[in-house]
């Protein structure tokens, strides 16, 4: 029996589970290359497509620019388009990335973060997706494989929405998440069918209607359109909301843009993105349990920036201590902390902030490096300082 008919939980990597995701959501076309770690996804997919059980186009070509040259012409062309990618092959396929939100073409793409060389590094941290993080799509960062799996679906359903027509990635932590075996919980078929219904674009590549896209942006007119899509992707974000209210509503699981764990009364609140999440999460917990009043800040949605959800999360606080995969050479904080620090600087009690970059290159991320982060913090009201920045866990 097919693992997506099953009403309980199925022991599964979640590499297969997004593949499985996309079967469920029928996805017509299917164009990718294979690259660590996110081959398992795309493999995966063109078994289901060799066996019938998805009634698509597996695409192979040649390369990562390849692999989104050809789902932009699907897409244009008015069929569901996915895709897969990490590190190297997404430095690759940039290029093309960037014409897509432009061209409102709502492809769905995996990302399953990897390092970027050099030196050549396969593991885990968020330099790939932070250097194209003004590519102009929707961006989320999921925490384990339930969640992976449902962004999948929903990622299509808002992508397609006729109010956003925009491409979303979704983020997934290459190996420590994508790579995990955990327990999913598929939704049915027929209720996926209800949630997403099949896709209908009124502006697509068709020989009896011609039109053309991607023409020549003049400087006359390339400002506006810049500004049009970028009008777009901020207000589409409503729209997120919208699709995870519906998938709640339906499938009884409700996501939001910014998750709070135990922040109500928190002196301290730590901000994180991805799978070490639930690391964080447990670090709390401990915490809480030695009397220390701290909480957690998931941001999920990445672009359209989650500005008033996260002010919201945070007010209160005394201590922001944001976490980073990513760094900026040359520059003496991470990029979420960067962005955070900048939308906090006109709230007239803003709290004072802190930047950690932690595990780069898939270096482990313990509980305890959370609560050395709260001990850091915690010296700041002593030395008087406004913020902390640190690499955590660089050998001496």
């Amino acid at each position: 029996m097919s693992v997506t008919k099953s009403t309980k939980p199925v022991g599964i990597e979640v590499s297969l589970a997004i593949a499985e995701a996309v079967k469920l959501a029928e996805a017509e076309v299917v164009a990718a290359y294979p690259i660590t770690p996110q081959t398992h996804i795309v493999e995966h997919l063109s078994d289901l497509v060799a066996n019938g059980e998805l009634s698509a186009e597996y695409v192979p070509v040649e390369s990562e620019q390849s692999a989104l040259s050809a789902c932009l012409g699907s897409s244009a062309a008015g069929a569901r388009t996915f895709t897969a990618t990490s590190s190297q092959g997404l430095m690759l396929m940039a290029e093309m990335v960037f014409i897509a939100p432009v061209l409102r073409l709502p492809i769905v793409m995996a990302v399953a973060n990897r390092a970027i060389s050099a030196p050549i590094n396969i593991w885990n941290d968020h330099s790939d997706i932070m250097s194209i993080r003004d590519c102009g799509w929707i961006q989320f960062f999921a925490e384990n494989g339930q969640e992976a799996t449902d962004m999948t679906i929903i990622s299509f359903r808002l992508a397609e929405d006729k109010n956003v027509m925009l491409p979303v990635i979704l983020n997934l932590d290459g190996f420590t998440l994508s790579h995990f075996i955990e327990p999913i919980l598929f939704p049915p078929q027929d209720k996926v069918r209800k949630y997403l219904p099949p896709y209908q674009t009124a502006h697509k590549l068709d020989i009896t209607k011609p039109i053309s896209m991607g023409l020549l942006g003049a400087p006359e007119v390339f400002t506006e359109i810049k500004k049009a899509t970028d009008n777009a992707l901020v207000a589409s974000k409503k729209y997120v909301s919208k699709a995870f209210d519906e998938f709640g509503k339906i499938f009884g699981r409700q996501y939001k843009l910014v998750e709070t764990y135990k922040t109500d009364d928190a002196e301290t609140i730590i901000v994180t993105m991805g799978s070490i999440s639930e690391t964080a999460t447990v670090a709390v917990d401990e915490m809480r349990e030695a009397g220390e009043k701290v909480g957690l800040v998931h941001l999920r949605l990445w672009r359209p920036f989650p500005v008033d959800e996260l002010r919201a999360a945070v007010r209160g606080a005394k201590h922001l201590a944001v976490v980073d995969r990513h760094f900026t050479p040359g520059f003496p904080e991470g990029p979420v902390a960067t962005e955070i620090r900048a939308l906090m600087y006109h709230e007239a009690d803003r709290p004072k902030m802190s930047n950690f970059i932690l595990g780069l290159g898939g270096r482990d991320v313990p509980r305890n490096h959370f609560k050395y982060i709260v001990e850091q913090v915690k010296g700041l009201g002593a030395s008087g300082r406004q913020g902390h920045y640190e690499m955590v866990g660089v050998l001496e």
